[in-house]
């Protein structure tokens, strides 16, 4: 079960391209920026994340993609209430304890996040909170 409206594109171990809408319902809204609501960048990384973990290759049995580290990060534009979120991310260097992507995340064709080297770390579900 992913959060995405739509799953475009998955070729595990190399990329991933996935779907959200951004709904006017969200809470959030009501509390960032009640006048100007503004999707905040956490919850744009949390997606960037999931995608990444479609791209990723297989995890053996037991074990999970977990985020370790987000490096060059921008936030160019603002996502909010109505707006589709295209989230793309590609491998471009994967160990069998770690897998580092490029992502970024458009709207109408426009880049409003994009992430120069995101990495995820294999840990075993047991050190991993749900």
């Amino acid at each position: 079960m992913t959060v995405f409206d739509e799953v475009l594109d998955v070729v595990p171990g190399e990329r991933a391209v996935a779907v959200r809408n951004v709904p006017g319902t969200l809470h959030v809204f009501a509390t960032h920026f009640p006048r100007f609501p503004v999707l905040p960048g956490v919850l744009i990384l949390d997606d960037i994340v999931r995608a990444a973990r479609l791209a990723a290759p297989k995890a053996p049995r037991g074990s999970r993609w977990v985020l370790a580290e987000a490096r060059r990060v921008r936030y160019r534009h603002f996502a909010g209430p109505g707006d589709r979120l295209e989230i793309s991310v590609k491998v471009i260097e994967a160990t069998e304890s770690s897998v580092t992507f490029k992502a970024a995340v458009s709207v109408d064709g426009r880049d409003i996040t994009t992430i120069r080297e995101l990495r995820l770390d294999k840990r075993d579900k047991s050190e991993v909170a749900a």
